[in-house]
This record gives C-alpha cells, sequence and structure tokens, in this order.
C-alpha cells in the first residue's frame, strides 16, 4: 500500500521522494512523523507522483489521542498503489480563504511538481457565515478555486483535482433521504470545474448516495457517535454529524478513490483494482 503523510504549517521537504515530513492538523497538533519512502534510493525515483491534499477537519490526519475519529485524507492511501505519496495538508477550521491566508497552500505550491495532484475540498468553514475568519461567500470560494487551487496549480505543471464538499449527517426525516451538504458550494465546485475544464470528484453526491444506502440509524456508524465510555479518549460519548470515526473515514476515502479511477488521469491506474 501507499504511504500516507500528515503536514506541519511550516511545510518543508528535505529530500522530496524520500521523506515527508509533518504533523497531523489542528486537533491532533504538534505531532510529527517521518515517512520514509521502501527500499533505496532506486525504489524512491520509481515514484509517480504525490497527491497533496488541501482541506478541512473531514479530511484530516488525527492522531492517536483521537482514535476513532479521521479524516478521508488519512485513508486515501489505502486505496492508491505504492507509486503514489499521500501528503495531506488538511487541517480543522479552515477554509478556502483562510488556507491561503495562513499561508498552507503556498507551502504545498513550494514543493509541488509535475506530475502531482492536488486535491481540494472546501465549503465546510467557508459556509459559517458567524465566524469572520473563516466566512467565504459561494462567489468568493469559486474564484479562491479558479485562481488558487487551479490556476496556480497547474502553473506549476501539477494537477489540480477539485473536490465537492462530503455530506454531513443531515437528512430528511420525512423521507429518510440525506440532504445536500451546502448546496451553494457544491454549485460553485462543479461550475468552476466545469468552466476550467478540472478534473472534479463529486464526492457530495458520491457520499450521499452511499449514506442513503446504509440509512439514518447506520450512519451513526459512519460519523462520530459513540457512546459513553465506548471509548477512552472521548469517556463522555459524543453526537457529532460533522466528522467520521475510523469506517466513515474509509468510506469516504473508498468514494474519493473510485472516482478518480474514473477520471481519465494517469493516477487513475493507480487506484487499487478492488476498488475500481
Amino acid at each position: 500500500m501507499s504511504r500516507n503523510v500528515s503536514v506541519s504549517r511550516v511545510s518543508r521537504v528535505s529530500s522530496r521522494r524520500r521523506f515527508l515530513v509533518g504533523a497531523a492538523g489542528a486537533v491532533g497538533g504538534g505531532a510529527f512523523g517521518v515517512l520514509g519512502l521502501p527500499g533505496n534510493a532506486v525504489a524512491a525515483a520509481a515514484a509517480t507522483g504525490t497527491v497533496y491534499i488541501a482541506s478541512d477537519s473531514t479530511a484530516q490526519t488525527y492522531n492517536s489521542r483521537y482514535y476513532p475519529q479521521a479524516g478521508w485524507g488519512q485513508k486515501l492511501s489505502s486505496f492508491l498503489s505504492s507509486n503514489i505519496t499521500v501528503a495531506n495538508h488538511a487541517i480543522g477550521g479552515r477554509s478556502s480563504r483562510s488556507f491561503i491566508e495562513q499561508g498552507r497552500l503556498a507551502a504545498i505550491h513550494q514543493v509541488i511538481r509535475a506530475g502531482d495532484y492536488l486535491f481540494t475540498q472546501f465549503g465546510h468553514n467557508d459556509a459559517t457565515v458567524g465566524n469572520p475568519e473563516r466566512y467565504t461567500s459561494p462567489a468568493d470560494y469559486k474564484e479562491y478555486l479558479r485562481n488558487d487551487y487551479i490556476r496556480a496549480t497547474r502553473a506549476r505543471g501539477a494537477t489540480p483535482v477539485v473536490v465537492t464538499p462530503v455530506s454531513r449527517r443531515s437528512y430528511n426525516a420525512s423521507t429518510g433521504k440525506f440532504n445536500v451538504s451546502f448546496p451553494a458550494y457544491v454549485d460553485a465546485a462543479k461550475a468552476v470545474a466545469r468552466e476550467e475544464g478540472a478534473p472534479l470528484v463529486d464526492l457530495s453526491a458520491a457520499s450521499r448516495v452511499y449514506l442513503d444506502g446504509v440509512g439514518i440509524e447506520g450512519s451513526k456508524a459512519i460519523f462520530l457517535w459513540l457512546a459513553a465510555g465506548q471509548y477512552p479518549n472521548f469517556p463522555n460519548g459524543v453526537q457529532d454529524n460533522t466528522h467520521f470515526q475510523e469506517r466513515g473515514a474509509v468510506e469516504m476515502a473508498r468514494l474519493v478513490a473510485r472516482a478518480v479511477a474514473g477520471l481519465g488521469l494517469p493516477i487513475s491506474g493507480e487506484v487499487v483494482p478492488g476498488v475500481r
């Protein structure tokens, strides 16, 4: 399987194909991990690319202090071949705008190269009207995606992939069907991907179909719904309709990988066969 890496606020790559160094994001803050690619320099040279993830807490990597909480970016490498490295820069509480303003996108652009990919998923925090540090209107979100995440990434020879915001545990009790989460941002992401000819992973739609399949009650095992005393890290339990426990993160990552397999990109052939 490919290796998965979380990335610190100041992302630096000492030897890009040999290792990536990072911290696990805001919630798991400060825990550093080093990835050494298997084998020697010959094996490292055989790597076909790195997937960088720019996103929020739904995708970020969590350390063991938060188990069983996990993000889909944390699990994506399980569905890609060993030719692909995943560098997960996703971090909680960030919107498309604040991720840029804090220099996090610049850190990715400093190291991204031709043959690499930037997977971008925002919307959850962009929609928080009451938080001026995060809020980004759908119109501004669209232009950040266009200029900073798509065009600026292409200018560096890498491939941007737009990911629509993953669904929350929000449903219509009368129909039993899950709602579209952040519809204005979903529409904006689809529109800018179409206008720019950028690859699109419609995780909003795919996750909603998946959740409809498991049902309202079954979705509690996907999201971070835990009983008191069930896990030491959550002694009082939790009922979280946004974030995922491990099973949910794995299933969302599977949906991303399955969509990537159908994009017709070089990385599409690196999705493990059972997922396609």
